[in-house]
């Protein structure tokens, strides 16, 4: 397929240019196409610091390029793939790239954000139409100096070739170009002639990774800088009556203890709500000292009286809560197809499940920390978050400053996962700053971020099937969160439009804890429950596995409107690849497969569970893993993500789990909280991606989802018991399982 363009930009939308004192080219561009057109670099920028800037290309004498990538950078590798579609289309080698990080700027960029995989699939044609747009003014400029047309010149590897052969360096002409008008049209590569995009390429931070220079929120300092720790409320339902802060006081390095917690109620008040479901009504005590540890100290010295400002939950009552509103009528219809009551009513048989998913912490491995200075003239903020704009916007509601005052500064994160979404320890570290008029920086702990968090919701679902005369007829489903399972369900995925009659319900419990994104929003556990549905339901039907959901999907491809979201050829497609790649069906006798296949964040994955039984228990061998993600940009960070995401997967489907007892989380580090350990990840993952030319989709999450269905319908082969309820560790004695 030929995928070179023609594209054609005005002036004013896309990029502007202005020259170096120094002799050098600075290239502004907008990184989607609904970006502000007015924007204009300055016009004298050889006394600026580009730490200022980040919509920009900057292009030395020597040829040298820096590529400002303006996502923040969490570890799915954007930092790196990002400048590499510009650096593609630039034609430039690699190894003369640069990249920096840049800094929140909401006149050059929209979406300044880390969050639903989509950085890479909604940045494909923009960042691509940068390099072009760069690559053909230099190239122009060159052809000027000749005295020939453009399209006599050919320019590779950042190097300009005349008919005659001879050569001009970018580094040579970047004078020239920066003087001339920004070209109507330009041609993007097709793939096939791609020299950068989609070869293996290390992360450009690696080198400062592993040789740990400063790059994570937690390594930021300042001159005169101080640091907080926040003593928070130890249970959800309870706000602060009293405290005494003597004995934290006495402590050598303490030098204030402080309360904050009214600038953020009032902005809850308010009518201007950004992100902010996770900001608490209580004060918080504040303790202001000259190092982390003399800080935490001094909020452990904190005597401290709560008091109980609504129901403090537990576990069991969530539990009771969530299946009577399974068992209820008031839910919201997310999609109806068809009468599934009527089908039901028809049936020779139901099949019937409730799955049961906990509540999840984030357990990102850099604590919650940020840097806040704020003086007359600007708001300064400096570390890790995935939503910088939205956090500028609410800083600036909560201090009453322009947003123009709010300047932050994003450092490499040490773990997302959607916990850093929300901006709560960002407003902390503000509201303390305003307060001491001081910079400081704020650090949680781990027990900080594990009990005073933001969670994964608990959810239920209930999934019901309906078989008339040996046929699938209706399927149901049905969820109950607690609080609003962030984006609901997703009624237009797989199986949707595969069923005359299909209908999905949903109803919430509104609760005091916190929740909120956590990795695979919505699909995570939804794809585990969906899955395990479908197998159980292939063996009542006594049909294949596979071809239970290469036939569904042939009905969808007959559906004259299927109102969905994800391709069946695409999920047929990664449906063959891994049956064909893990040898479905032939292992040996004492292997057991479990198959499993999803859509989400654009993306279709097919995966497949090899386990073995050793003393009783499943041990993972191998799970292989069939990707349609598009155009692979980075093979060597595309192959760590999707890895990534099957041990994140089986991770928490197999042991992990939050519970409350009176709204205290029970579990406050990793000595009563279970992470996957390196002995419980299987010895092999295999990875195999469709080739085809069609653009980039996400890959941070698709493959997190579908990979508990994969085990739990592996371990049923070995064992006979049905798993519902996660993590499955605890739950595969025979009476929480169902055989």
């Amino acid at each position: 397929m030929n995928l070179s363009k023609q594209q054609t930009f005005s002036r004013r939308s896309f990029l502007k240019t202005s020259a170096l004192a120094s002799g050098g080219m600075l290239i502004s561009f907008n990184l989607f196409t609904a970006c502000k057109s007015d924007v204009k670099p300055p016009v004298d920028i050889s006394q600026l610091n580009f730490n200022d800037f980040n919509a920009f290309i900057k292009i030395s004498d020597e040829g040298k390029v820096t590529i400002f990538s303006p996502n923040p950078e969490i570890g799915q590798g954007v930092k790196t793939s990002m400048p590499m579609l510009i650096a593609e289309e630039l034609d430039v080698p690699w190894e003369d790239v640069y990249v920096q990080q840049a800094v929140l700027d909401t006149e050059n960029y929209t979406r300044q954000l880390a969050g639903g995989s989509q950085s890479i699939r909604l940045g494909w044609e923009p960042l691509r139409q940068t390099g072009a747009t760069a690559k053909q003014m230099l190239v122009n400029a060159a052809a000027a100096k000749w005295g020939i047309s453009p399209s006599e010149c050919k320019a590779s590897q950042g190097i300009i070739t005349n008919p005659k052969g001879e050569t001009l360096g970018y580094g040579d002409v970047v004078k020239e170009a920066a003087l001339l008008d920004v070209p109507g049209e330009v041609t993007l590569k097709d793939p096939k002639d791609f020299t950068i995009v989609g070869k293996n390429t290390s992360n450009v931070d690696i080198d400062k990774i592993i040789t740990g220079k400063p790059l994570f929120g937690l390594d930021y300092k300042e001159e005169g800088m101080v640091y907080a720790s926040v003593l928070r409320p130890p249970a959800f339902g309870q706000i602060l009556e009293s405290f005494d802060d003597t004995a934290a006081r006495a402590l050598s390095g303490v030098i204030d203890v402080i309360v904050i917690g009214e600038k953020a109620r009032i902005h809850l008040e308010g009518e201007k709500k950004n992100w902010t479901a996770q900001l608490s009504k209580s004060d918080k005590v504040v303790v202001i000292a000259k190092t982390t540890w003399d800080a935490i100290k001094g909020k452990k010295a904190i005597k401290a009286v709560w008091k109980n400002d609504s129901e403090l939950e537990s576990t069991e009552s969530h539990d009771k809560i969530l299946l009577d509103l399974l068992n209820g009528e008031k839910f919201d219809t997310r999609r109806k197809d068809g009468n599934v009551k009527k089908a039901f009513a028809n049936a020779d048989k139901i099949l019937e499940r409730v799955y049961e998913s906990p509540f999840l912490p984030h357990n990102c491995m850099e604590p919650m920390n940020f840097f806040a200075n704020i003086t007359p003239e600007k708001v300064h903020l400096v570390g890790p978050i995935q939503s910088p704009e939205d956090a500028a916007k609410v800083v600036s509601d909560m201090l009453d400053r322009k947003l123009e005052d709010i300047h932050i500064e994003m450092t490499r994160i040490g773990g997302g996962f959607g916990r850093r979404l929300y901006g709560d320890f960002i407003y902390e570290t503000a509201e303390i700053a305003n307060k001491i008029k001081k910079p400081v920086k704020m650090v949680s702990t781990r027990e900080d971020d594990m009990t005073t968090g933001i969670y994964r919701p608990a959810i239920k679902y209930k999934i019901a099937a309906s078989i008339k005369d040996g046929k699938l007829t209706g399927y149901h489903l049905k969820e109950a969160a607690v609080n609003i399972n962030m984006y609901g369900l997703i009624p237009n995925f797989f199986p949707a439009a595969a069923l005359e009659n299909y209908q999905v319900d949903t109803a919430n419990y509104k609760s005091n804890i916190t929740t909120g994104a956590w990795r695979a929003p919505y699909t995570n556990f939804l794809a585990s429950a969906e899955q395990s549905f479908f197998d159980e339901l292939a063996e009542l039907l006594e049909v294949d596995r596979v071809q239970m959901h290469l036939d569904l999907l042939e009905n969808v491809k007959s559906n004259p409107e299927p109102n969905i979201e994800y391709s069946p050829e695409r999920l047929q497609g990664v449906i063959k690849l891994v049956v064909d790649k893990s040898n479905w069906g032939k292992t040996g006798p004492d292997v057991y497969q479990g198959f499993s296949v999803y859509y989400c964040h654009n993306t279709h994955v097919a995966e497949v569970a090899d386990i073995t039984m050793e003393n009783g228990n499943p041990v993972i061998k191998k799970v292989t893993c069939a990707v349609d993600c598009g155009i692979v940009v980075n093979p060597l960070g595309a192959l760590n993500q999707v890895r990534g995401g099957i041990i994140d997967g089986i991770g928490h489907s197999m042991y992990g789990e939050l519970t409350f007892n009176n709204g205290v989380p029970q579990s406050n580090n990793f000595n009563s909280f279970q992470l996957i350990r390196m002995g419980q990840t299987p010895p092999e993952i295999d990875v195999h991606f469709v080739e085809n030319d069609i653009a980039p989709t996400g890959l941070g999450e698709p493959t997190l989802p579908p990979v508990g269905a994969a085990v739990a319908n592996a371990i049923y082969k070995a064992t006979g018991k049905r798993l519902t309820k996660q993590p499955y560790i605890n739950n595969m004695d025979l009476e929480k399982v169902v055989g």
